[in-house]
């Protein structure tokens, strides 16, 4: 959370950790972060990310004066699919979380990067959160997924069995890619709320690009600092929302005894291979390397 960003400083969250969003109180500066990095993804997301998720930005109107305003953005969105965005001071406790998303609400951060982040920030803010989750959450059968997953990270809970549903949370709601008649295509927020990662993931030969295949996912560590080594393709939501819906206790109790994990760069045989990475981009150093 940003030092100076005095609203959230003054607030006393909630018992559910919900705090307002004050939408009064953004400055111009803050509204024209917002509507500068909406315009520079709406010319890198041009060929790159899927239909829904452009679908999702007509229902929702997300560049009308800037930072949408919570409350006229979740009249919106819960006429289509009975979501709503609740406004957070920072990340959250993990069962809170959970319990908002089963709930059918999505947690999003009160607080906008700087100019001088726009194309790299550590932590979710509001455009990551608005601009690159809540498109998606205006489609039927993917926000039904949302819901199913937050009622399942609940009981991961209580199986310790937390770091495998964050690798499918990671490897699909943030960095997923979805197989389309016209190529591959982005649906994940971490994506499509980057520029640069929009390019890399679809057109970089350095990462590996697998299918989808739910215990392989949860079984695959990931990396927070830098571009994925590997993105995984689903050949539809349906297929996505179908996977969840098989009941998790039996493979919860496999995996708190199967603590196997595969590498960011394993391919393993039984994987359906898109692109077999030559992960030059890592071998190289990343982000840092390539800023200097």
């Amino acid at each position: 959370m940003p030092l100076n960003d005095a609203v959230i400083k003054r607030q006393t969250p909630r018992d559910d950790f919900t705090i307002d969003q004050c939408w009064d109180e953004y400055s111009r500066s803050e509204h024209a972060v917002w509507s500068m990095l909406y315009e520079r993804q709406a010319q890198a997301l041009k060929g790159r990310a899927c239909d829904e998720f452009f679908e999702g930005l007509d229902h929702l109107d997300l560049n009308d004066g800037g930072i949408p305003d919570l409350e006229k953005l979740n009249k919106k969105l819960h006429a289509l699919t009975g979501w709503e965005v609740v406004m957070v001071p920072h990340l959250v406790p993990d069962d809170v979380f959970f319990t908002h998303l089963a709930n059918r609400r999505f947690p999003a951060g009160r607080f906008i990067r700087g100019a001088d982040q726009m194309d790299y920030l550590e932590e979710p803010d509001i455009f990551h959160d608005v601009y690159g989750h809540v498109p998606m959450l205006t489609q039927p059968v993917f926000a039904d997924y949302m819901q199913a997953y937050g009622k399942g990270g609940l009981r991961a809970l209580k199986h310790d069995c937390l770091k495998n549903l964050a690798r499918l949370y990671w490897y699909t709601v943030e960095f997923g890619l979805i197989k389309t008649d016209a190529g591959m295509r982005i649906y994940g927020a971490g994506i499509v709320s980057s520029r640069t990662e929009s390019v890399f993931s679809l057109e970089s030969g350095s990462p590996n690009r697998l299918h989808f295949d739910l215990e392989r996912v949860m079984h695959t560590d990931y990396r927070i600092d830098d571009f994925q080594q590997v993105y995984f393709a689903i050949d539809s939501f349906d297929e996505l929302f179908a996977a969840t819906q098989q009941d998790f206790g039996p493979l919860y109790e496999r995996m708190s005894t199967d603590k196997q994990m595969h590498s960011v760069t394993d391919i393993l045989p039984a994987d359906k291979v898109y692109n077999r990475g030559t992960q030059d981009y890592a071998k190289s150093g990343g982000r840092k390397a390539n800023q200097k």
